[in-house]
């Protein structure tokens, strides 16, 4: 999934309603996820966005992981990661990412 440089909520909620439509078409915990949040904006709307979608993915989801995110957003993604029990490992670089996903 790529976020990056979405600039506002609506971007944001647009890829999350894309991105629903294909995860949630697959079979139980079949896919591979990786998510690109370079310059991707972020708030509390976007953060309850997330809420939604992660745990709403959850069945679906193999592995997953995401990049890119700045400070805030990743101090946010940490607390997302609490609160909905998934375990998406975030890295600095694409690279990281997928190699993490390859295991």
């Amino acid at each position: 999934m790529d976020f990056s440089n979405a600039k506002t909520q609506q971007e944001v909620a647009q890829i999350i309603e894309e991105s629903i439509a294909y995860i949630r078409q697959q079979p139980g915990h079949s896919v591979s996820a990786i998510t690109n949040m370079e310059n991707m904006y972020f708030n509390n709307e976007v953060k309850n966005d997330f809420l939604h979608f992660l745990k709403g993915n959850k069945p679906y989801i193999k592995i997953s992981s995401v990049f890119g995110m700045s400070g805030l957003a990743r101090i946010l993604f940490n607390g997302l990661m609490k609160i909905t029990g998934r375990d998406v490992r975030s890295f600095e670089n694409m690279t990281d990412a997928q190699e993490f996903l390859l295991k």
